[in-house]
């Protein structure tokens, strides 16, 4: 059995990569990284999912998707046309519309249309729908290395952070064990716990205080400027404030897979925030 993972230098791709070669796979991966850093077990191929070549479909059983911003759809025909039927999706927790704020989200449109490429030419899917990312507590690398004050808005919205071994742990189950054919599995982390509360378990992890302020929305759009488009920006103001007072709350797991708390992926990633 040979499967392909895209994006397999991402922060779920390095992750299914260790995971599926412990269960015995044998591997390609596409990377736009020419210098991918990869385990020598895997055949690694240079590009993207426009660019990738016929070739790479040759002898694969599987493919692991991840979801693009473009080149999707070519890809995915050209995989089923060179035979290959069996495609675990990696989606979003937003194309199952929730909470209001997701209907209609640039978030949800997309994997949705990512969904639909595959749902639509193959019935031995599975799709993948985690929610929101403990990596993107990466944004505070900066300021924490170098010892400014994490600014953040609305400190007291709570979210469910997943860790993204819990994402490739289940991709890995999924492609690797029969019965997932036609299924969609929501994914999240085990607990709500507000900003402060997310900041603090860095600090547990890194084994000193880091120091936050508190800022205003208006600060928060001056800040991110010239880094964040501006529908971006609105978009989390949104969501933060939001989820004051209705915090997000963790779905129950699947697959067998207990959630890793953020404490733990706060020590996964001490080296990200200078340790």
């Amino acid at each position: 059995m040979t499967t392909l993972v895209t994006g397999a230098t991402g922060n779920v791709g390095r992750y299914l990569v260790a995971e599926l070669l412990d269960r015995g796979a044998t591997l390609r991966a596409l990377s736009r990284r020419t210098d991918p850093d990869l385990p020598d077990a895997v055949a690694v191929v240079t590009g993207d999912l426009a660019s990738a070549p016929p070739s790479i479909f040759h002898d694969i059983d599987a493919i692991f998707l991840f979801p693009a911003d473009s080149g999707v759809d070519g890809f995915v025909e050209r995989a089923i046309a060179a035979g290959v039927s069996r495609i675990v999706v990696m989606s979003s927790l937003a194309v199952s519309e929730r909470n209001a704020r997701d209907a209609g989200s640039s978030t949800g449109v997309h994997h949705r249309s990512v969904e639909d490429a595959v749902t639509a030419r193959t019935t031995d899917y599975t799709i993948l729908r985690p929610g929101n990312f403990a990596t993107n507590l990466l944004f505070w690398t900066f300021p924490i290395t170098s010892g400014y004050p994490v600014r953040i808005p609305y400190p007291t919205s709570s979210q469910v952070l997943i860790h993204e071994a819990d994402v490739a742990r289940a991709a890995a189950i999924v492609l690797t064990e029969p019965g997932h054919e036609g299924r969609v599995y929501e994914l999240s982390g085990p607990e709500s716990l507000t900003k402060l509360e997310q900041l603090a378990a860095i600090s547990g992890a890194l084994g000193r205080e880091v120091p936050s302020v508190a800022i205003a929305s208006d600060e928060f759009r001056s800040d991110m400027a010239q880094y964040m488009p501006a529908g971006i920006v609105e978009m989390l103001l949104r969501y933060w404030a939001e989820t004051v007072d209705e915090p997000e709350q963790p779905l129950a797991p699947v697959l067998g897979i207990t959630p890793t708390p953020i404490t733990q992926w706060a020590l996964d990633h001490r080296s990200d925030f200078g340790a």
